[in-house]
């Protein structure tokens, strides 16, 4: 690209320091505590305390606009930057910058250092990272004797990098929007008119099924066949069983067909996979699935009504959990029941058009979400070109 040819020019034959945070080129101070009792709804500014998410608002600010930080307690590592003025509250340390530091420069520079500082964070009960663990990082300084030169290469780079992350972050509200047409057009296709449908139960459709409990013992951390629990549903497994125990559990006992819905029945109640036919095993009990010959109510229609249906979720006990006869009540819209030809073109339809969104908004490979992540990782390649400035002799031996 021309602006990298451009740098290859700016930065050619200049010298370059690298100088320790620590040392007086940048000050990160600690915010001030505030308690949630304090924070205001009509608050102007937003109070940033142990996450990227404000906490709060707050009718003061105590630091100005354009000023990266980093969270130093929770969510320990996190780097951010705030093109507004803002309060920091006392699990945040802020940047203060001198005239020879962009501050923008100095947040990308933090984010090449991200997994660096995380491996300084002490994992307790609460993740803390100490002010000194930032003060040791050095941050490379291009023509330190020529301010305005440095600052013009500083610039050049925030420049690049600025629109990298601008596209990310456009395609990022654009799948936004995307999910929010998803979101009404699914709830608008499965809202049918009076007539035209009968909510049935889920037991109308077939029984609830699990497979057979698998002890801890029978896992291990490597093995043949994944085994899913409730915690790596939908996820990457965690744990592994033999393939004896699985073609003979598989054998013997319930298996989901290809296709067929799995959901979770405890922690996040509701969660839906369809079942790709790759060996694998399930957590008894906390994933189920309903078994469906397809004959009444399609499998992907049955997915896309999982993500709007009203569980009747049993919270008795510490863990709320959906039990097979909350799912067999649980009622489903049919349209044309008593016409299962013109019932099943109908869902035939509704998933067709669901189908484009989620390609569009959820697919890894396709779509937006696959647009961004090849954003992301343009960014970083370039950020980490654009920084990664030679040390000299003197440099590597400081």
């Amino acid at each position: 690209m021309s602006e990298l040819n451009f740098m290859e020019k700016l930065l050619d034959g200049v010298e370059v320091e690298w100088i320790a945070l620590g040392g007086g080129v940048v000050e990160f101070q600690r915010g001030k505590r505030l308690v949630r009792s304090q924070l205001e709804e009509s608050g102007k500014y937003a109070v940033f305390q142990n996450s990227m998410k404000p906490l709060g608002y707050y009718h003061e600010s105590n630091v100005e606009a354009e000023t990266a930080f980093i969270i130093c307690a929770g969510a320990a590592g996190e780097i951010g930057y705030s093109k507004d003025p803002f309060w920091a509250a006392d699990d945040v340390y802020f940047a203060v910058t001198p005239e020879l530091v962009n501050s923008k420069y100095l947040y990308h520079f933090l984010l090449t250092q991200k997994e660096r500082i995380e491996g300084q964070v002490r994992r307790a009960s609460i993740p803390r990272l100490s002010k000194s663990a930032i003060e040791k990082l050095e941050l490379p300084i291009p023509c330190p004797d020529m301010p305005e030169k440095s600052l013009e290469i500083q610039s050049e780079i925030v420049r690049i990098l600025d629109t990298f992350t601008e596209l990310t972050a456009e395609l990022t509200a654009e799948l936004s929007l995307r999910k929010k047409q998803y979101n009404h057009y699914r709830d608008q296709l499965l809202s049918f008119e009076e007539g035209e449908v009968e909510w049935k139960t889920l037991g109308w459709i077939g029984d609830v099924r699990m497979c057979k409990r698998i002890m801890k013992n029978q896992t291990s951390d490597s093995g043949d066949i994944p085994f899913f629990k409730i915690g790596t549903f939908g996820k990457e497994p965690d744990a592994y069983i033999s393939r004896d125990v699985f073609e003979e559990y598989k054998e013997r006992y319930s298996y989901p067909r290809v296709g067929e819905i799995l959901i979770s029945a405890s922690g996040t109640i509701g969660r839906a996979v369809i079942f790709n036919g790759e060996d694998a095993y399930f957590q008894d009990s906390n994933i189920v699935w309903l078994e469906n010959d397809e004959s009444k109510v399609l499998n992907k229609y049955l997915f896309y009504f999982y993500q709007i249906a009203s569980w009747n979720v049993s919270d008795g006990g510490v863990i709320k959990r959906l039990y097979n006869d909350n799912i067999k009540k649980t009622l489903i819209p049919i349209p044309f029941p008593n016409d299962p030809e013109k019932s099943l073109a109908e869902q035939a339809r509704v998933v067709e058009i669901l189908d484009k969104f989620d390609i569009l908004t959820t697919s890894i490979s396709e779509g937006l979400p696959r647009e961004i992540e090849l954003r992301q990782k343009q960014y970083e390649y370039y950020r980490d070109l654009l920084l990664s400035f030679p040390k000299s002799h003197a440099d590597e031996a400081a």
